[in-house]
């Protein structure tokens, strides 16, 4: 008998640590991509949309969204990782390490860097260290994820819990800055992002409560899954997944990290570029139909050394949540068990570069 040719991912039983995964399907960036990203999410960031707004501050032309690129870069791990995946479940230690251009061709390799059974042992979490590259092989970002995967036969105990030591911080002083960047012209068109905050403009501890919600719609979240590539049958295979726990099918959890993004604008607009994630958490899943609110918290605001001075960078925690409004009701992030209350579904701690007003 012929071994079959259709691949069917891998299993929790078929990873090893320190297997390392070069995945296929290169992907060359068109800018009808990143106009695609903007259907999908409504962002409104100048910087990706418009050509003449990026090359005054010194870039080749509009960029490609840090999100889109993190999501090109995850979706091609998708069918060696976690094609038979039950759930995302956090990150560690991202970061946008160079410009990502229209034309540029990224690729993605993972390295398997820890494992660990369940207590049910019918499934276990896999932890990768995931690179993109472009076509001259740098690296423009990088990051560390776990996901929770089934096991081929729930009936084999592997009893391995093998979990690794994850930074819970990237320091500011390791925070990556656009090396095309160049800040003269930023105040001078500052009518293009439509706000007037600057990195001096806020304070530890304050919250922004973002204006308005997001339904989401299975027309967009199929849109930007496909778009990127990501095959895992949670998010496709409506037949498959109406024999699941939920009944049908979980929207990406990159979507939602996209559309808190997206509505975040509002009370963030000088912004510039995320740096990078200190941690992630995919704090409950969501579904078509439910509508995404999002809120902000100043966790710190530390000046960049030199020579970037010129920047600062605010340390935030967006939180999202599904079919409440933070602004009209108090959400508590967890209740007194300890686990996220089932309204926060996206728990996200970055870093974000922005001009200081002195600039």
């Amino acid at each position: 008998m012929s071994k079959s040719k259709s691949r069917t991912g891998n299993f929790f039983e078929d990873f090893t640590i320190g297997a390392t995964m070069r995945h296929a399907a290169p992907r060359t960036i068109h800018g009808g991509d990143l106009s695609l990203y903007i259907a999908a999410t409504g962002d409104r960031r100048p910087l990706h949309s418009s050509t003449e707004y990026a090359k005054s501050l010194g870039f080749r032309r509009e960029v490609t969204h840090d999100l889109l690129a993190f999501h090109l870069v995850f979706g091609k791990s998708v069918s060696d990782v976690s094609l038979n995946a039950v759930a995302n479940l956090g990150y560690a230690d991202l970061r946008f390490l160079e410009p990502v251009y229209p034309g540029d061709t990224l690729s993605s390799v993972s390295e398997v860097i820890g494992l660990r059974e369940t207590s049910s042992g019918n499934a276990g979490v896999v932890y990768v260290k995931t690179r993109g590259l472009n076509q001259k092989d740098r690296e423009v970002l990088s990051f560390n994820r776990w996901v929770l995967v089934n096991k081929r036969d729930p009936g084999t105990k592997s009893g391995i819990n093998q979990v690794p030591a994850l930074p819970s911080e990237i320091a500011v002083a390791d925070l990556p800055v656009p090396t095309d960047l160049k800040l003269a012209r930023v105040h001078d068109l500052q009518w293009a992002t439509g706000g007037d905050a600057f990195w001096e403009d806020y304070a530890v501890g304050e919250t922004i409560h973002h204006n308005g919600g997001m339904t989401l719609e299975e027309s967009d979240h199929m849109q930007l899954t496909r778009l990127v590539q990501n095959t895992a049958k949670v998010h496709f295979n409506q037949h498959a997944q109406a024999g699941s726990r939920f009944g049908k099918r979980l929207i990406y959890g990159g979507h939602i990290i996209s559309v808190a993004h997206a509505l975040a604008f509002d009370g963030l607009e000088n912004v510039l570029c995320m740096a990078g994630w200190n941690a992630g958490s995919h704090a409950n899943p969501t579904f078509a139909g439910d509508t995404i609110y999002a809120s902000s918290e100043i966790l710190a605001t530390e000046p960049m050394p030199a020579p970037h001075d010129g920047l600062g960078a605010l340390r935030i925690r967006m939180v999202a949540y599904k079919n409440a409004d933070p602004s009209q009701d108090e959400i508590p992030l967890r209740g007194a068990d300890g686990k996220y209350d089932p309204r926060v579904v996206l728990d996200l701690d970055y870093w974000a570069l922005v001009p200081k007003s002195s600039t």
